[in-house]
C-alpha cells in the first residue's frame, strides 16, 4: 500500500493482498499504543450520549477495570472475520481489553465507543466498496474520528513499536452482550417524531444494517419492506445499496411505497428514492434536514457544512432559506472537523454521509433516514414535492481509473484541459477534478447549464486524464 497509509476514511485495500492480517495486527497494536492513554482528555470534552431509559453499559463487562478498552465491530464481508481476529490480537498484545461487537454499522461502533467509555473503537469495513476489499477505521475516545496528525503518529508507531506487555499485562478479548440494543434505543430517542403512516422500502446492501435498519424503522412507526437484507459474507454491495439504486427504484414503485432508503455496506450513508422512483441524493436530504432543523430552532447559527461536491442548486436553495453554507474538502472527516470547530449542528456530503451533531459524532445512515422520514411524516407531503426545494444543475461525474492518481491529477495536460473547460463554462457551471481518497481513481465532475454540455465537457476532460 504505497503513499500515506490512511486515506480519507481509514485504511483500505484488497483483503489478504493489500490489507493483510499482518498489517491489521500491526495497525491495531500501534493504534492501541497511541490512543490508549488519550481517554481522559477526550472523555472530559465529550458528554455522554446514552439516551434516557436505555440499559446501562454493564451489558458489556470489562475484563480488567482500569485497563484501556477497545470495541471492535465489522460489516459482514467474509474477510472481516479474519481481520477481526488480527485486530483483536493486535489490541490485546498492546495491553488493551477488547470487546467484539460483531456485525454492526460503523456509526453504531462510533456511538458505542463513547457510550461504553472505550479508549478507542475499530470498524472493519470497506463501506461501499466491492466484497474483495476491506478496510479499518479507527475512532478515538468519545467516538471521534482521528486527526491527520494522530493517524500519522499511528503509522510511525507501526514501524517503531514500543515494548509489549507480558503475563497479566496482556489484554483480554470477550464478546458483547446486547450492545446493539443500546444503539437502537439511542436512534429511537433521537427520532423527532413518529413515522406512522409511512410505507418504506429499505435496501440494506446485504450489509451491516441488514438486521438493525428494518427493526428500528418499524419500531419508529413505519411499515417496512426489505431488499438487500440477506448477507452471506460474499454479496455485500453486489448490485444493491446506495451505489446501485435501480432495484430500490423498482421496489418503491411496485410496492406502492411512500419512499425508499438506501444504505451502503457499513450504513454510514443514506440516499433516498421518492414514491415516483426519482432519486433524492445527499444534497437534497441535507437541504431538507437543514430546513427542518431551522424550523425547530436547532440549526446552529443557521449554518450547514457541505463539501465542494455540493450541487450549485443546493447552494441556491440554502440561500433562499436564509441558511449559510460552509464548504470543505471531500470526505466526511473534513465536514466533521469544520462542524466541531464551529459548533455546527448539521453537515454532510452528496454521497449521503450526513452528520447530525446533536446525536452523533460521525455520519449515520440510519439516523439520517429516521430524520428524513420524520420530516416527510410531519409535513404530510410526498418526498418528491419536498425535494423540489433544490433545483439541481445537471452534474456529471466520471471516475477514471489510473495507476498514480496524484501524478495524473497534477499533470500539465490535465490542468490545461480543466482550465479550458472552466473558460467555456464561465459563470454557468464549474469543473472539479480530484483524486479519490479511497480508490485508484481520478474523479472528474462537471456542472453546467444543460446535461448535454456537462456530459460533453466531462468526457473531454476524462479522455485527457485517461491518456496521461
Amino acid at each position: 500500500m504505497g503513499g500515506r497509509l490512511f486515506g480519507t476514511d481509514g485504511v483500505r485495500g484488497l483483503a489478504n493482498a493489500d490489507l493483510t492480517p499482518v498489517l491489521a495486527l500491526r495497525l491495531a497494536t500501534a493504534a492501541a499504543q497511541v490512543l490508549g492513554g488519550r481517554r481522559a482528555s477526550a472523555a472530559a470534552s465529550t458528554p455522554s450520549r446514552r439516551p434516557f431509559g436505555a440499559r446501562p453499559p454493564e451489558v458489556v463487562r470489562r475484563a480488567s477495570p482500569g485497563r484501556p478498552l477497545a470495541v471492535v465491530g465489522r460489516d459482514p464481508r467474509a474477510s472481516g472475520e479474519m481481520l477481526e481476529a488480527a485486530v483483536a490480537a493486535g489490541l490485546a498484545s498492546a495491553g488493551v481489553d477488547v470487546i467484539l461487537l460483531g456485525v454492526l454499522p460503523t456509526p453504531a461502533v462510533a456511538y458505542l465507543t463513547g457510550d461504553l467509555g472505550a479508549d478507542l473503537g475499530v470498524v472493519i469495513s470497506a463501506s461501499h466498496n466491492a466484497m474483495p476489499d476491506n478496510g479499518i477505521k479507527i475512532f478515538a475516545a468519545g467516538g471521534l474520528k482521528l486527526d491527520d496528525s494522530v493517524e500519522d503518529d499511528i503509522a510511525r508507531r507501526m514501524d517503531d513499536p514500543g515494548p509489549l506487555p507480558t503475563g497479566e499485562g496482556v489484554g483480554r478479548i470477550s464478546r458483547a452482550e446486547d450492545a446493539d440494543r443500546l444503539y437502537l434505543d439511542h436512534l429511537l430517542v433521537a427520532t423527532p417524531n413518529p413515522l406512522n403512516g409511512l410505507r418504506v422500502v429499505v435496501d440494506c446492501a446485504h450489509g451491516a444494517a441488514s438486521a438493525l435498519a428494518p427493526e428500528v424503522y418499524r419500531r419508529a412507526g413505519a411499515e417496512v419492506v426489505v431488499i438487500g437484507g440477506s448477507p452471506d459474507g460474499l454479496n455485500i454491495n453486489a448490485g444493491v445499496g446506495s451505489t446501485y439504486l435501480t432495484g430500490l427504484r423498482e421496489a418503491v414503485v411496485s410496492e406502492g411505497a411512500d419512499l425508499g432508503i438506501a444504505h451502503d455496506g457499513d450504513a454510514d450513508r443514506c440516499l433516498a428514492v421518492a414514491a415516483d422512483g426519482s432519486d433524492v441524493d445527499g444534497d437534497v436530504i441535507l437541504a431538507l434536514l437543514a430546513i427542518s432543523l431551522q424550523d425547530r430552532g436547532r440549526l446552529v447559527d443557521d449554518t450547514v457544512v457541505a463539501t465542494v461536491m455540493a450541487n450549485l442548486g443546493f447552494h441556491q436553495a440554502m440561500a433562499k432559506a436564509g441558511i449559510k453554507v460552509r464548504t470543505t474538502a471531500v470526505g466526511d472527516r473534513y465536514v466533521l472537523e469544520d462542524m466541531r470547530a464551529g459548533g455546527y449542528s448539521l453537515g454532510g456530503e452528496q454521497s449521503g454521509h450526513l452528520i447530525l451533531a446533536d446525536h452523533a459524532t460521525t455520519g449515520d445512515g440510519l439516523l439520517s433516514a429516521l430524520h428524513l422520514m420524520a420530516a416527510v411524516a410531519a409535513a404530510g407531503q410526498p418526498l418528491a414535492d419536498l425535494a423540489k426545494v433544490v433545483t439541481r444543475f445537471p452534474q456529471v461525474l466520471i471516475n477514471v481509473r489510473v495507476a498514480d492518481k496524484g501524478t495524473v491529477a497534477a499533470a500539465p495536460t490535465v490542468l490545461d484541459a480543466v482550465e479550458r473547460a472552466e473558460q467555456e463554462l464561465g459563470d454557468s457551471g464549474r469543473v472539479l477534478l480530484r483524486p479519490s481518497g479511497t480508490e485508484s481513481l481520478v474523479r472528474v465532475m462537471v456542472e453546467a447549464g444543460t446535461a448535454e454540455q456537462a456530459h460533453r465537457i466531462a468526457e473531454r476532460v476524462a479522455e485527457v486524464v485517461a491518456a496521461v
